[in-house]
């Protein structure tokens, strides 16, 4: 299928984007990597009036370490981000569900900043960027703006943003210890979209001091399970005590069961998804710790 008739801009800087966003009087899309939007068009899922493709727009691809924090422009390429040093070294985790992203040819093309404003229940950055406790900045008409990634996504396809904003960074909190983390998906085969995900960071040096569990699948949201994370960073479980974090892993997934089971889940969540969702929980709280042991 060919897509609607839509008017076309590709802006050289944010700056003329911005202005392009503002003074649409209809529908604007703003088109990054293409590889959720395009497809959209062609089935005539999506109808813009305005497309303004950020490909030609400067500044908005880098990945930088300024010791507080990491900042990856939002039109970094998935594919670069999946290959870099400097995350791979002080962000592994986001390396780990970079590379479970479809396939190669959609990472090269595909843009960090893209998938999570796209905002797809099942899609693996906005699950990571939440357990990351990440910052996304947007910029628009009155500056630049800055959005918790737990307050960031609001539903399927739904985020903060404004109509007039565009998300330019995303900010991911250097850890004051030690941080070990997993990240593990389900899909019927390697590349389909994933029917559930869990992301779980683990803060703490000889002893875990905190920990952020984060489920996505069941409800059309990443969620923070609150009681899991309880469990987990207030066990006080040492990092030579194998005994004491198998048992912690089983108590783990209990508990997981009974907190996905509370999410407020969308209506097409089977059973068995809740239930995948809790594995996904337990054997990512069990990687976590596992590396947290080696290291």
């Amino acid at each position: 299928m060919k897509p609607p008739p839509f008017r076309y801009h590709t802006p050289r800087s944010l700056s003329e984007a911005l202005d392009l966003l503002r003074e649409s009087s209809g529908d604007a899309r703003v088109l990054a990597g293409g590889q959720s939007l395009v497809p959209l068009l062609n089935l005539r899922l999506a109808y813009p009036e305005v497309l303004v493709d950020l490909n030609q727009v400067q500044g908005l691809s880098y990945i930088r370490d300024d010791g507080a924090r990491l900042r990856i422009g939002a039109m970094t390429r998935q594919r670069e981000a999946e290959f870099s040093v400097v995350l791979a070294e002080r962000c592994p985790l986001l390396v780990e569900a970079l590379a479970q992203v479809g396939h190669p040819a959609i990472r090269n093309r595909g843009t960090v900043g893209g998938s999570l404003a796209h905002a797809d229940p099942v899609a693996e950055l906005p699950c990571v960027m939440t357990a990351l406790n990440a910052e996304l900045v947007a910029a628009g008409p009155e500056g630049e703006r800055v959005i918790a990634a737990s307050d960031f996504f609001l539903g399927p396809y739904e985020t903060a943003l404004d109509a007039r904003e565009i998300l330019v960074e995303v900010r991911i909190p250097s850890a004051p210890g030690p941080r070990h983390a997993s990240f593990v998906e389900f899909s019927r085969r390697h590349g389909d979209f994933a029917l559930a995900e869990a992301a779980a960071v683990l803060e703490g040096d000889g002893s875990c001091t905190g920990a952020r569990v984060v489920a996505a699948g069941p409800a059309w949201i990443p969620c923070r399970l609150e009681a899991v994370e309880r469990l987990v960073g207030g066990a006080g479980v040492a990092r030579t005590d194998g005994a004491a974090q198998r048992d912690l892993v089983e108590e783990a997934g209990r508990t997981a069961e009974a907190a996905v089971a509370a999410l407020p889940t969308h209506a097409d969540a089977t059973p068995y998804q809740r239930r995948l969702a809790a594995v996904l929980v337990k054997r990512a709280v069990a990687q976590a710790l596992e590396r947290w042991s080696r290291n």
